[in-house]
C-alpha cells in the first residue's frame, strides 16, 4: 500500500466525516467491534459464513495530529473491499444519510445536448416539485403568513436538498436529499419520527404515483401527496417536444427504518397528455374562485379589440393583496368606462378597487364574472375641483 495509493482518497477527507463513514458501515452489514468514545471505532465485516473479510480502524478524534492519515487509510481500506474508486466510494459513502431522486428525460436528442431554455426550465420545474412536496409535508400544522412558505419548508430547499452529479443515459439530473448528521454513538435509540426532508421525499414518491394514476383514470378523490404545484411541475418538465416521457426513480437511504416500497413511477404520452386536465380539477378543489375585492396600483394596460366602435376594452393587471397568498398579479378585462377609468388610474398612480370572481389559471391569477370597478376614490381624487388641491 503505497502512500501515493492512499492519497487518491485524500481529499474525501473535506467532504466526507467520520460520522457518515461510520454510518455508511452500520447500515451495510459491518459490525461494531469496539468503540472509544471521541476517539476511534473498530469495524469487522464477516462473509456468509461468518469468517473474517475485512477489518478497519475509524478515527474520530479529529483535532489529533495524524487524524487525516489515519482517516485516508480507512477510506483506502473501504474502497479495496468493494473496488471502488474514490468518486464511486464518495457517491456511495454520501448516498447512505441521503435520498436520491434521478430525473430522466427520455428524448431524442440529436447530437446527444439539450437547450440551456430547456436545461432551465427543468430546473425550475424540479425547484417547483420539490416545494410542492415539501408544503405537503409540513401539513397545517405550519401555517403561511403573507403568502410566504413555513420556516421549515425554506430550510429544507435552502439547506437540505441539493444538485448531485448527472448520470448517463439521455439526460438524468440527480436530486440530494441530506438526511442529516447520524448520532455520534451508532448504538444510540432512533427517534420515531422521520426527518422532515425523508417526509418530504415520501411524500413527493407518494404524490407522482397518485398523480399518474389520476391521470389513467377519470376517478376522483383523495390522493395523498398530490398537489396543485406539483402537477403544474409535472407539466414543465414535459412541454419540451420530442419528450417521449419522464422517468422519475428513487433510492432511498438504508440509515432509516422501513423505506418507502416506491421505487419507480414513469409518465409517458399517455399521462402526460392527461395533466392538463387533472390540474384543472385540482385548481377547481384546492382553488376555487371566490367572490373578492382587491385593491391595487395598475401595473399594466394592453388595449384588445373592441367590442364597438365605440367602447373601449383591454386586459388590466393589478398589483393586489390577495389573503394568505401575498402580492400577486391579478388580471381583469374591463370595457368601456371601466377601462377609461384604469387608464386614468394609471396615469396618475392611483388604486383601482375591483370586484370579481377571483380564480387561479395555471400561475395566472384573474378575476373574473360579474366584474364590478368602485370608481368612488379615484373621482373623488382626479374629478375634484382644481382650488380644491
Amino acid at each position: 500500500m503505497s502512500a501515493s495509493t492512499i492519497g487518491r482518497y485524500g481529499d474525501l477527507d473535506r467532504v466526507l466525516s467520520p460520522a457518515v463513514v461510520s454510518g455508511h458501515l452500520a447500515a451495510h452489514g459491518w459490525t461494531l467491534e469496539a468503540r472509544q468514545a471521541h476517539v476511534r471505532e473498530l469495524w469487522r465485516l464477516e462473509d456468509d459464513n461468518g469468517g473474517l473479510t475485512a477489518r478497519i480502524l475509524l478515527p474520530l478524534a479529529t483535532d489529533y495530529e495524524d487524524f487525516r492519515r489515519r482517516f485516508d487509510e480507512a477510506l483506502y481500506g473501504i474502497g479495496r473491499v468493494y473496488d471502488w474508486d474514490p468518486e464511486t466510494l464518495l457517491e456511495h459513502v454520501s448516498a447512505t444519510r441521503a435520498d436520491l431522486f434521478y430525473i430522466r428525460l427520455d428524448q431524442s436528442l440529436r447530437d446527444g445536448t439539450i437547450s440551456f431554455e430547456q436545461a432551465d426550465e427543468t430546473l425550475r420545474g424540479i425547484h417547483k416539485m420539490l416545494g410542492a412536496a415539501a408544503m405537503t409535508a409540513a401539513g397545517p400544522e405550519h401555517p403561511r403568513s403573507g403568502g410566504r412558505r413555513p420556516t421549515v419548508v425554506r430550510e429544507f430547499l435552502a439547506d437540505d436538498v441539493r444538485l448531485g452529479h448527472t448520470k448517463r443515459g439521455s439526460f438524468i439530473f440527480t436530486i440530494v436529499t441530506r438526511l442529516g448528521e447520524p448520532d455520534p454513538d451508532p448504538t444510540g435509540a432512533r427517534t420515531a419520527e422521520a426527518p422532515f426532508p425523508r417526509r418530504v421525499m415520501e411524500t413527493l414518491a407518494h404524490g407522482l404515483e397518485t398523480t399518474r394514476d389520476a391521470a389513467l383514470s377519470s376517478v376522483r378523490g383523495d390522493a395523498p401527496g398530490m398537489s396543485l404545484g406539483l402537477v403544474e411541475s409535472l407539466e414543465d418538465l414535459t412541454r419540451a417536444p420530442g419528450l417521449r416521457a419522464l422517468d422519475l426513480s428513487f433510492e432511498w437511504s438504508p440509515v432509516l427504518p422501513s423505506p418507502p416500497t416506491i421505487h419507480h413511477v414513469l409518465m409517458g404520452r399517455d399521462v402526460i397528455g392527461e395533466l392538463p386536465r387533472v390540474r384543472e380539477g385540482l385548481a377547481r378543489r384546492e382553488e376555487p374562485p371566490t367572490r373578492q375585492t382587491v385593491v391595487g396600483p395598475v401595473k399594466s394596460l394592453t388595449r384588445e379589440n373592441a367590442g364597438t366602435a365605440t367602447e373601449e376594452r383591454g386586459t388590466v393587471v393589478l398589483l393586489a393583496d390577495i389573503p394568505d397568498k401575498g402580492i400577486r398579479n391579478v388580471h381583469v378585462t374591463l370595457t368601456g368606462e371601466n377601462y377609461d377609468w384604469a387608464i386614468r388610474a394609471h396615469r396618475a398612480k392611483l388604486p383601482l378597487t375591483v370586484t370579481g370572481d377571483l380564480t387561479r389559471d395555471r400561475r395566472t391569477w384573474r378575476l373574473l364574472g360579474d366584474i364590478l370597478l368602485d370608481t368612488t376614490f379615484l373621482a373623488h381624487v382626479l374629478d375634484r375641483p382644481a382650488t380644491e388641491g
